[in-house]
């Protein structure tokens, strides 16, 4: 199953002001305390050292993955033309047989975020919704079972509370 490289425009830009800050801030902050540590002498006993070369490694190596990342993705615009239809990115208000109502988002994988139930392009449920319209039924097929979901609403800005 081929992943997706696909990315909303805030999930790209969220994604590159980490790089910034990794590369600009914490990595110059991190290399200034490994270089003090290691100025005192003997590194063997040196927590300082230690355990700052080894957030040194950690930040270089999400630096190298944000960086290569960073290169692959697309960024997925809203089009007008997307309005009534749920595409990627879209906000769908969901309603199940029990009365249980759920509001997703479709995004790329390096914006899942399940506390604001986003869905990836490539989950079950995201594969189900693509393409429907507000009144259509969605069966989502997952590893426990199908489910029906009835879409409610669907729009390209966040809902409200």
């Amino acid at each position: 199953m081929a992943i997706s490289n696909l990315i909303t425009r805030v999930g790209w830009e969220t994604l590159d002001k980490r790089l910034k800050f990794l590369w600009k801030q914490e990595r110059p902050r991190v290399t200034k305390v490994v270089s003090w540590a290691a100025s005192l002498g003997d590194r063997s006993d040196n927590a300082d050292y230690k355990e700052n070369k080894h957030l040194l490694r950690t930040i270089d190596r999400e630096i190298r993955f944000l960086v290569k990342r960073l290169e692959v993705l697309e960024i997925v615009d809203y089009n007008p033309q997307q309005d009534g239809t749920i595409y990627f990115g879209a906000y769908a208000e969901l309603e199940d047989d029990d009365g249980v109502v759920i509001q997703c988002r479709i995004v790329g994988r390096d914006e899942l975020d399940s506390k604001r139930n986003f869905v990836t392009v490539d989950s079950p449920m995201a594969k189900a919704l693509i393409g429907k319209q507000v009144d259509d039924e969605a069966i989502v097929h997952t590893p426990a079972g199908s489910k029906t979901w009835y879409i409610n609403k669907i729009q390209y800005q966040p809902f409200t509370a």
